[in-house]
Order: C-alpha cells, then structure tokens, then sequence
C-alpha cells in the first residue's frame, strides 16, 4: 500500500498523509479520555496502581564509631542511710603493765627505779639519775627564814581593833586589851608610843602611811573613840611599858581604859627593827 501511495503522491506526499492520520487518531483519543468533557490534552495520565507489598528487612550495617563523652550531669541526690551494721565482736583483752620498783644495786638501774613490763614483750626501765657532786657550800641564808629576825633598819606593818564592848548602855570594861603580832620576830628593845594625830619624832608618819624610826613600835589611831592608850605588855615575860618590857619579840598586847560605854577604836601599826 505504502508503494502505491508513494508512487501517487510521493514521500512528501505520504509523510503529510501520515502525520494526518497521526493526527486523527490522537485527537480522538484525547477527547474521549478527557475528564472535564471538553478539554483535550497530548498524552494521557496513567491510574496509580495499588501498594505493592512491603519488601523483606535488610541485614544490618555495621556500628559506626563511638561519638565523643557528653558533659557531667548535676548530681543526684543523696539516697537514704543505710542500716546501721551488726555489732562486731569484743576483742580480747588488752595486756596490762606491770611496775615493779626496783632499789639501788639492781643490774639494771645501779641507782634504782622502775621496771615497766607489758604482757610477755621485754621489760623497759625507767632508771634513776646518779648523784652528782656536793657543790660548794652557799653564803649564809637570810634573816627572813624561818627562826630569823627582822634585820636591823627593816620595817613591818599591821593593822588593830579594838571594842564595842556591849552597846551604850552596857558597863565600862576594865583595862581591855588588844593584839599586835609580828609576822617576822624583832630583836632587841622596842619602845611603843600611841600617836592619835599629831606626828612625834620616834613616829613621823599618819595613820594612811606609818612610819617608825628603828627600835620604836608606833601605834597610829584612824578610826573611832572612847579609849584612852594605857601602853603595852610584852606576850612573852609579861613585862609593861613602866618598866621598858611592853613589846616582845613576836608582838604586843595593847592596854587601854575605856572612857565610853559602846567604844571602839582601830588603825594601823608600824615597826622597825633596832
């Protein structure tokens, strides 16, 4: 056929016949595949088909490498206490010291001392020093010790009270007597004189600051009246200021007269040694 028409028309002929009836064929198939009725398109749209089913699972692939560490966390808190443990066991008894004291002579402490001893360790020893040689002899000890007097020039204060006796209405006491006691003992004669206010020359101070000249006792009044000074008497022989015996070496009594019912009197007192 296709001679025939190449032979009436030729190629070019039969090309346009072609392209013609191409033409045709598709157009009509546009129009009656078109889905709003009128408008014809080139090439028609395929219908999807239905899921196919899901293939089978591929093998894993290898790890990859590890990724570098993440930061610290914050802390978590603290969890409850545990549960106090079971007692333990006693353990044995200790070993005790034993001290045993040892005299001069022993083969361990020539001087003696003490052997300390632990359960069965070996003894150690505490041992006494050797006595050293005698030094020379000192100087003579001072007068301030014991048996010793108040050396010559050197002073010694006190204080002394004496009453109320009673109250005002009581009776008047007779020649009532108070002590005066040296802590250091004095040596030699001693002459006492009581100073009310005014200062003498055995006795230049007052009663906030005595002073005596040496071998006098001064008795200074600072408070109180209603006693007259009578002088003093010797604790040791007894003697009185009448016959030069009114202070002993460890004091004086002081005698007075009371001129006032519910008197009484004090101050201090003061004396240095001859």
């Amino acid at each position: 056929m296709f001679s025939t028409l190449r032979t009436r028309f030729g190629i070019p002929g039969v090309i346009s016949v072609m392209a013609l009836v191409f033409a045709m064929f598709g157009g009509a198939y546009a129009a009656s595949d078109s889905s709003d009725g009128g408008k014809a398109t080139a090439s028609a749209k395929a219908k999807k088909g239905p899921r196919g089913p899901k293939g089978p699972k591929g093998d894993t692939g290898p790890a990859g490498p590890q990724g570098p560490a993440g930061p610290q966390g914050p802390a978590g808190a603290n969890g409850p206490a545990g549960k106090d443990g079971a007692p333990g066991t006693a353990g044995a008894p200790g070993a005790g010291v034993k001290n045993t004291a040892l005299i001069p002579g022993d083969s361990n402490c020539p001087s003696g001392g003490s052997e300390f001893k632990v359960g069965t360790a070996a003894s150690t020893y505490a041992c006494n020093g050797e006595e050293g040689p005698e030094g020379p002899e000192g100087p003579e000890g001072s007068p301030w010790t014991v048996d010793g007097v108040l050396p010559s020039g050197e002073s010694e204060t006190g204080t002394w009270a004496i009453g109320p006796f009673g109250d005002a209405t009581s009776p008047l006491v007779a020649l009532p007597r108070t002590p005066v006691s040296f802590n250091i003992p004095v040596s030699g004669a001693v002459t006492d004189h009581f100073i009310e206010a005014t200062p003498t020359t055995e006795c230049p101070g007052t009663a906030e600051e005595p002073k005596a000249l040496p071998g006098n006792l001064c008795i200074y009044k600072l408070l109180g009246s209603g006693f007259a000074y009578k002088g003093s008497q010797s604790p040791e022989t007894g003697g009185t200021s009448e016959n030069g015996e009114g202070v002993g070496k460890s004091g004086a009594l002081l005698i007075f007269e009371q001129t006032v019912a519910g008197a009484k009197m004090s101050g201090n007192w003061i004396v240095t040694a001859p």
